[in-house]
């Protein structure tokens, strides 16, 4: 720099997101990666809530933005302005919602396949798809659905959709009874993909009211891989994983390209799904008979509660031979056996995704003392709870 030769000038990035969702939250995440690995030169502006309110000065006097163009106002507004934008947003088929800038987008079409194929993969055959209606505004939802329907235009069953009704603290009692209604009405064996994991915590919240066992009876997939909803529901949801840290990533690449530059293609950037992560509620174990269907149900709800074989035989109105022999020819086990392993599993998932105190665990999965918990962990995986979910840390940060 010679004498006198002013610093150059920091480019001041806006952020227009609102971080209490988790999706916009690991948008930014990814933008900060490509931020601290790219050492680009740029000052960050976020609102100290990390939400959107408007367009002000500060932002507009700014040298670029990256914004959440699912908010449809703001992206209008966004397009009207000289400034490089890069939005972030559901991958909308109509090019024109999102004019004259740079887009990184959801790639719709792969997380509904992503789904399917997960539940094929489990062997199911009848699909159905839970979305949200036209008026709720939601582009990306309709376009999950229009991908629903391609995708299960062909296939032996033809895929059953229902978008239900946009929920609020007035509509939830109604809109749950035409869910249940819905519910009622697919047949056995369905899969069903919701639009979001909090439209699959929908489901799953109606099924156990009404007594539809989850996964022997219907099987739920949801989309975002949310950890809130996770912890409100009682059956752990199955659900696939968006590429969000990616978009946030290449949304910044691009930003940083525009700032730069270099050539930029007008196409949108489509990001692809990263996984799905598969829990209890496509844990699908084709079941034929009523009475072990009722029985799982049953099982699944109070196994940790410590119920006991006479508790399920008398919830299902049997005897204990005629039930052992049908979980013998349904299952290759007894119901015994099922109590203990629902029991473990769920000690397992706890050890795996919280930091409650391993006392605690053994409490809560209903066994009488921690040391029978280490007993039945190392019969189960050769080794401690503690040494166990040491092991599993360790995977995670590998």
């Amino acid at each position: 720099m010679k004498k006198n030769e002013a610093p150059a000038r920091h480019a001041r990035i806006s952020l227009l997101f609102n971080a209490n969702k988790a999706y916009d939250r690991q948008i930014i995440e990814g933008i900060g990666e490509y931020f601290y690995a790219s050492q680009c030169d740029w000052d960050i502006y976020i609102e100290e809530d990390f939400s959107v309110h408007h367009l002000n000065e500060n932002i507009l006097s700014g040298s670029g933005i990256i914004a959440d163009f699912d908010d449809a106002q703001l992206a209008e507004q966004l397009s009207q302005i000289a400034m490089p934008v890069v939005g972030v947003g559901g991958s909308y088929t109509n090019r024109e919602d999102y004019p004259g800038v740079s887009y990184v987008a959801t790639d719709n079409e792969a997380l509904v396949a992503a789904a399917l194929h997960h539940l094929t993969e489990k062997g199911i055959e009848r699909f159905a798809f839970f979305g949200l209606p036209a008026e709720a505004g939601k582009r990306w939802a309709q376009e999950r659905a229009a991908a629903f329907r391609r995708l299960t235009c062909d296939m032996a069953f033809p895929g059953m959709l229902y978008e239900g009704m946009v929920t609020d603290s007035n509509t939830w009692e109604t809109a749950q009874q035409k869910l249940a209604e819905w519910l009622h009405s697919l047949p056995a064996h369905t899969g069903i993909v919701a639009v979001t994991d909090a439209r699959a915590r929908h489901i799953l919240q109606t099924c156990e009211h009404i007594g539809i066992a989850v996964p022997e009876s219907l099987c739920v997939i949801g989309i975002d891989n949310e950890e809130l909803t996770r912890y409100l529901s009682r059956i752990s949801l199955s659900s696939v994983v968006q590429g969000t840290r990616r978009m946030g990533f290449e949304a910044a690449r691009l930003l940083d390209n525009l700032l730069s530059g270099r050539r930029v293609s007008s196409e949108p950037v489509i990001v692809a799904p990263e996984s799905v992560i598969a829990r209890q509620s496509t844990d699908y174990r084709s079941i034929i008979d009523a009475m072990v269907v009722k029985a799982m149900g049953f099982i699944r709800k109070n196994a940790c509660r410590g119920a006991t074989v006479e508790q399920v035989l008398e919830a299902v109105g049997t005897s204990r031979s005629n039930l052992d022999k049908k979980f013998m020819t349904e299952l290759g086990t007894t119901i015994h056996k099922v109590i203990q392993d629902e029991k473990f599993a769920r000690a397992k998932e706890l050890l795996e995704t919280t930091s409650l105190p391993v006392a605690e665990i053994s409490r809560l999965c209903g066994y009488s003392t921690p040391q029978y918990f280490c007993t039945v962990s190392r019969q189960n995986l050769a080794m401690t709870p503690i040494k166990y979910r040491s092991s599993r840390n360790g995977m995670t940060r590998a």
